[in-house]
């Protein structure tokens, strides 16, 4: 495609997302009436702002595909950047719009209702930013938009400074930590994180996800600074003279060797500024191939506290990489990324040379923005025969740009193509890295989408790459938010038997949120389940019970599995389950017996006890601690 096509296809996309934001906006946050939503007001005001820019855009779609508006061909990387700047910080608004448009004020929302009020900060920021790198000079700009813009950076410089003064001093580095543990899911979570095969159009069997794990940091560790007053101090870099709307002073322009790096950039192994920042049991935070170079030699402690390790997963910490890009973005400094030089860096510190695979894959992803339907249907097939075979492949994919084009490609009317669409982006998120620029891309709502009418294939996919994207638990909420839970649930009940597996592990990753058991609820997963566990096979009594031991948390939730009859089902599992059925009934039995003597007299008249003494004598560790449990509780009972 030519430039001038690029230039245009990229005017109208920015247009179309402008629309689709003010769309998302006002239907979640404009009802007068839902006076639960503690954030329509800000929804309300970041819709007005972005609004403001449809008549800039418009204004300039004819001119960016020329040599006047470009200055020169050398000009043409300047443009890409700052229009896929713009569409990322736009996309970012829209996903924000959609997660605090449906948010409704609990007793129990305090926690994310903070990590939402961050996202606001975030996000004015960062289209704040995207707005003042654009080279406004170099377009024919009515003086009335030029006012126009210049409303719209001041309104959300004074938004971002209003969010950083409220922010910094309620919402430290644990906007990072998990959202919630279940006591005792471990074992569960390791048995639905299972290693998944996926067969490709040829046939040929490869790994989807490979002992992946979710990120629980199991620590309220703390920092010397909050993220965000790393942030509120970033943005007094905005104070500077601008010569006009885009073009900056001198000053800001030095070269970034003279700048000095904010110490929460460096890594405290490497003292390097990081690119894959990681949280560590203790709190603290490292780039990931040092700390994991360190766990791999045999070390268990902390390297900067030199506390012991309580458990050895890494968990990303997304906000600190956004202030990081931010920062590189604001200063000028090259990213350090993955790939540098044509070279990928392993977890050791040694590099292997890609520089071969760079122009192939550049190449075939090109094409998938083809206009010709056999190109495009050539190249999604070649990226997804490539995305399944290593690591650098999906980190070469994805720097060539794919994942927004791919997320377009969702929602083509070629099955073949769509099919071939979400394998590829379920393929891209195994690696770490790509899972926040899918989630950036706002693929959510087109995956959503082929999970429900796509191919079996494609819902399958589609249901795998929910759970994978669900492994960073920010996205928990925002995908139970897009609509995901009841088409997951669907899938639950009527899909094939692989299509069912990816739904319960999809399910199950979701529900460890708190805020998605209601939704599951509601969705009817609880009459889903119960037909597992009572069906002729009996192929899926594991992931059901696994389930239903995260669900009966809830007190919806619980209402629900009792009211459908399930207790005599567990109290039978009891007796003839296996070990591990055993041990999760009874801790579902423990939850909707603790605080509720109806459900304890009904567990006793049915005959409970035997098997519970019979599991406190000789279960599995965890199930003799609740099969204990029970029979206290039952013997409280008998004794009032």
């Amino acid at each position: 495609m030519a430039g001038g096509e690029e230039s245009l296809v990229t005017s109208v996309f920015l247009l179309d997302l402008v629309r689709q934001i003010c769309v998302v906006g006002t239907s979640g946050a404009g009802d007068k009436n839902n006076n639960n939503n503690v954030f329509r007001k800000d929804c309300m005001d970041l819709v007005r702002r972005v609004s403001l820019l449809t008549h800039f855009l418009e204004e300039i779609s004819g001119q960016l595909g020329s040599l006047n508006a470009l200055g020169s061909c050398s000009s043409s990387s300047k443009e890409i950047n700052w229009s896929s700047d713009l569409v990322a910080a736009l996309q970012s608004a829209k996903n924000l719009l959609s997660l605090a448009g449906i948010f409704q004020s609990t007793n129990d929302s305090d926690s994310a209702a903070k990590k939402i009020a961050t996202l606001f900060h975030s996000v004015t920021w960062k289209l704040e930013r995207s707005l003042a790198n654009i080279p406004y000079d170099q377009f024919d700009i009515s003086e009335e938009v030029q006012e126009q813009v210049a409303l719209v950076r001041a309104q959300l410089r004074r938004a971002t400074e209003r969010y950083g003064s409220k922010n910094s001093r309620e919402i430290s580095f644990a906007f990072a930590q998990p959202i919630e543990k279940d006591d005792g899911q471990s074992p569960m979570g390791n048995r639905l994180t299972r290693s998944r095969h996926i067969e490709n159009s040829g046939g040929v069997s490869h790994k989807v996800a490979e002992n992946i794990q979710t990120a629980v940091s199991g620590s309220n560790g703390s920092k010397d600074h909050s993220a965000y007053q790393v942030a509120s101090e970033l943005n007094v870099v905005d104070g500077g003279e601008k010569d006009s709307l885009g073009s900056k002073s001198g000053e800001d322009l030095k070269k970034h060797d003279t700048l000095k790096v904010p110490d929460d950039f460096l890594c405290p192994i490497s003292l390097e500024l990081m690119r894959d920042p990681v949280i560590v049991a203790t709190g603290q935070t490292y780039e990931r191939s040092y700390i994991q170079r360190w766990i791999d030699t045999g070390n268990s402690t902390c390297p900067k506290t030199q506390q012991k390790l309580e458990h050895l997963t890494l968990t990303p910490n997304y906000v600190l990489r956004s202030l990081i890009t931010q920062w590189c973005a604001e200063h000028k400094v090259e990213q350090p990324t993955g790939l540098a030089n044509g070279r990928i860096k392993k977890s050791d510190g040694s590099f292997r040379d890609v520089s071969g695979d760079i122009a192939p894959i550049q190449a075939i992803v090109r094409k998938l923005s083809s206009r010709l339907i056999e190109d495009r249907r050539a190249a999604v097939s070649g990226v997804r025969s490539l995305s399944k075979r290593s690591t650098d492949n999906r980190i070469l994919i994805a720097e060539a740009g794919a994942i927004p084009v791919l997320v377009n490609l969702l929602t083509s009317e070629d099955t073949l193509i769509q099919e071939n669409a979400v394998t590829s982006i379920l393929n891209l998120s195994i690696y770490e890295n790509n899972k926040a620029l899918i989630m950036l891309a706002g693929a959510v709502p087109s995956i959503v989408q082929v999970l429900r009418a796509g191919s079996v294939e494609a819902r399958e996919n589609a249901a795998a790459t929910l759970f994978s994207l669900s492994l960073a638990d920010e996205n928990k909420i925002i995908i139970g938010a897009s609509g995901a839970i009841p088409a997951l649930v669907e899938l639950l009940e009527n899909g094939s038997t692989r299509g069912k597996k990816d739904a319960a592990t999809a399910l199950f990753n979701l529900c460890i949120y708190q805020g998605n058991k209601g939704r599951a609820v509601r969705a009817g997963i609880i009459t889903a389940l119960l037909k597992m566990l009572t069906g002729s096979r009996n192929c899926m009594v594991d992931e059901a019970l696994t389930i239903l031991s995260v669900l009966a948390s809830n007190q919806d939730a619980k209402v629900a599995i009792v009211k459908a009859s399930t207790i005599p089902v567990l109290i039978d599992l009891l007796r003839t389950g296996l070990p591990r059925n055993k041990e999760n009934a009874a801790a579902i039995l423990l939850s909707l017996c603790k605080r509720d003597p109806e459900n304890l007299a009904s567990v006793s008249r049915l005959g409970a006890v035997i098997p519970l003494t019979e599991l406190a004598k000789n279960g599995t560790e965890r199930a003799k601690r609740k099969a204990t449990s029970m029979l206290e509780h039952l013997r409280r009972l008998q004794q009032n």
